[in-house]
């Protein structure tokens, strides 16, 4: 099941990284990989092209408080696709979960939150929506789990027929309209800031913190990477993979309950069909962040930079007027560009290793 042909190996490789030595310390260097420094290259190279095609427009507060704003919502996604890719898998289902949930949290809010209630009141309904939420994110996240541990099917497939189920329940309960009017609380999450730093910010910053430490901190953190790496060797190892395919779903389905609040809290409304577009964007910024596509490999410190530097290119475009039909061309244009990049350097890596072993074997011969 999702096997994939390449051998895992679970023993720890030395630390080969040089060292600084003071008295009788030994302190690691830092060691700064090819995909952040592409990346932080990349950063800087759009921010200088954008400030001098836009001089006094692009380079200002304003621009980099609304990339602040905006990165969140699009952010949190990338985060839930991040989880199932990294086990191989893929999750499509990511935003429908995020509207229907949002949907349901919307629903509590003009339902049962009396119009005149304190903050302290509102505080504690956000707090039983979240949960409702997280219920039904449950729900989505183990059916799907299910479908793909059990069952077999592929997650395209699975997660294509729960999308589709997913907004058609969403889709019929609300009759494609929106719900507006969010309380003061919610309004705040969207809009407000704390210390100069947005909330929305601050929510994904401490949401991708936490899930860095989980991934390496955890033993099921270590297991979503095995299972990406090769399955049925982890399954062979002893660890359960029903169990873990069914925990990464779960967590993913969780991360969109966070983005859909996000998401209401930004647009003010909950809607069937908000952040369509961010499907595509969200694979793009799992794999410009250097994730292998196939699983096993990956770092959310690479993603949220990577996020970082397609919101800053999506803020210059939209300040140069250029049309958001463009926009996402270019972005599925980029997309296959930097999977035929890997694809080409993983061909030259292959040969690379094996002329070296060719030239080992000579040498070794008598």
């Amino acid at each position: 099941m999702f096997a994939k042909s390449r051998n895992v190996s679970l023993k720890a490789k030395p630390d080969a990284r040089p060292r600084l030595k003071i008295g009788n310390l030994k302190i690691a260097s830092l060691k700064i990989d090819s995909t952040t420094l592409g990346l932080s290259l990349l950063l800087l190279v759009v921010i200088i092209g954008f400030s001098l095609a836009m001089p006094g427009r692009f380079f200002s507060d304003a621009t980099f408080m609304s990339v602040a704003f905006q990165l969140p919502e699009l952010g949190l996604l990338t985060l839930a696709m991040f989880i199932p890719i990294l086990s191989g898998g893929l999750n499509l289902c990511i935003i429908a979960t995020a509207n229907l949930t949002s949907l349901l949290m919307a629903w509590v809010f003009l339902t049962w939150l009396p119009p005149d209630a304190s903050m302290a009141m509102q505080a504690v309904w956000l707090t039983l929506a979240l949960v409702g939420a997280m219920i039904l994110a449950l729900v989505i996240g183990m059916l799907t789990g299910a479908l793909v541990a059990y069952v077999g099917a592929h997650p395209i497939l699975v997660t294509l027929a729960t999308m589709t189920m997913v907004n058609g329940v969403g889709i019929y309960l609300s009759r494609g309209a929106a719900i507006s009017g969010m309380p003061d609380i919610v309004r705040f999450i969207g809009a407000e800031t704390l210390l100069g730093v947005p909330v929305p910010l601050i929510i994904f910053l401490l949401t991708a913190a936490l899930i860095a430490v989980f991934l390496e901190r955890t033993r099921l953190g270590k297991y979503i990477y095995m299972s990406g790496s090769n399955i049925n060797a982890t399954h062979f190892s002893g660890v359960n993979t029903h169990r873990v395919l069914i925990a990464i779903y779960v967590i993913s389905s969780m991360l969109c309950v966070i983005a859909g609040l996000i998401m209401m809290a930004r647009f003010n409304s909950a809607r069937m069909g908000y952040g369509d577009s961010y499907l595509l964007l969200t694979v793009l910024a799992i794999i410009l962040g250097g994730t292998d596509p196939n699983g096993g490999f990956g770092k959310v410190a690479g993603v949220v930079l990577s996020l970082i530097v397609l919101q800053v290119i999506s803020t210059g475009l939209n300040l140069m007027n250029v049309s958001p039909h463009f926009s996402l061309a270019m972005w599925g244009a980029v997309l296959i560009v930097v999977l035929a990049l890997k694809f080409f350097r993983s061909r030259y890596l292959q040969k690379k290793a094996g002329r070296m072993s060719a030239a080992k074997a000579r040498a070794a011969q008598p």
